[in-house]
């Protein structure tokens, strides 16, 4: 669903400073990427995770002739984005939507391809540091962890709803948690006395199940609720549906740029571009031929991350894996 500029720029957070709330990752370096395929006028830059528009302000500052779409599902976090990109006037458009509806977004929007496209994932500062949206451990506040806090499930559902069973896959599979059956255990026993309906409440029983041993090891929490957020806002299959719509859309020249934050979501971007910056001509051909060609070519080997200044500066970068290709090749050549 598209939301106008003038909306996006008075939806909430009226007195707050997004230049203040959040440091954009690696910001150099994305713009870096990004700006040789945003030269051309009219060029369209789309951040399919605008937050608080940290990126897409120094997008548009350093390539004067390109045009942003950018997507948030998270209404304040548009708010906010618009007041900061509000002086870029017409050159910047605000689209209420989860990143999967990339496509349908566009054909609303009537654009047919982009020449940039940047996916910055996982949670927001704003989003972490606003103890009511129930996304930190640390502040006790209703368990929510809903990005769009207008629809959905929220992870206090989910707790009170899922099978023992269904709770331990979720842990070993979004958390990587090792003690995900005991968690589960200990959750499904604990709800049946009373409901779980807080971080805090939530955030005792993990701490109460985790064995002495252990609890040297971090904070108990941090896999499940890491785990909870992933399935109630759907980010991996958001992230699976989304990205390769980014990639068909962009035009030869064009770029894509992803920062991930956590192994699953990193991992599904590893191969997609792997796979789009491969050869497909059988083995054993003699000559490839220009339809086996790959469509894009790497523009960073591997993954970056960020220095040691940066990590000290803005903790929340430490974990992020930077990937980004090129397309070199239409599909249809």
């Amino acid at each position: 669903m598209t939301e106008n500029n003038q909306n996006a720029q008075d939806s909430g957070g009226s007195e707050r400073d997004p230049a203040t709330l959040h440091t954009p990752v690696l910001l150099e370096r994305c713009v870096e990427l990004l700006a040789p395929a945003l030269q051309n006028p009219g060029s369209i830059y789309v951040d399919a995770t605008l937050g608080m528009g940290g990126h897409s302000e120094a997008v548009l500052d350093r390539c004067p002739n390109a045009r942003l779409v950018g997507f948030d599902r998270d209404s304040e976090a548009l708010g906010l984005a618009g007041r900061r990109l509000a002086r870029f006037g017409d050159r910047v458009t605000l689209v209420h939507a989860v990143y999967d509806e990339f496509e349908s977004s566009l054909d609303e929007l009537g654009i047919d391809t982009v020449d940039a496209v940047l996916f910055d994932l996982g949670v927001s500062s704003l989003q972490l540091d606003e103890a009511s949206r129930g996304f930190s451990y640390i502040q006790d506040a209703p368990l929510d962890m809903r990005m769009d806090a207008t629809a959905g499930v929220t992870a206090a559902e989910i707790v009170a709803s899922y099978g023992e069973e269904e709770l331990k896959e979720l842990f070993y599979r979004y958390g990587d948690e090792k003690l995900a059956p005991r968690y589960a255990s200990w959750i499904v026993r604990e709800r049946a006395q009373a409901p779980i309906e807080t971080t805090g409440q939530l955030v005792d029983v993990l701490q109460r199940a985790t064995p002495a041993a252990k609890r040297d090891a971090g904070h108990p929490a941090k896999r499940v609720f890491q785990a909870l957020r992933i399935e109630v806002n759907a980010e991996l299959g958001a992230l699976e549906r989304a990205l390769p719509q980014a990639l068909e859309r962009v035009v030869v020249g064009g770029r894509v740029v992803v920062e991930a934050y956590q192994s699953l979501e990193d991992r599904f971007v590893k191969r997609l571009f792997e796979a789009k910056t491969t050869s497909t001509a059988p083995s054993g051909l003699p000559v490839e031929l220009p339809e086996h060609k790959p469509e894009f070519s790497r523009l960073v080997r591997g993954a970056e991350r960020a220095g040691a200044a940066e990590g000290e500066n803005n903790p929340r970068a430490l974990p992020v894996r930077l990937r980004a290709v090129e397309r070199v090749r239409s599909p249809r050549t």
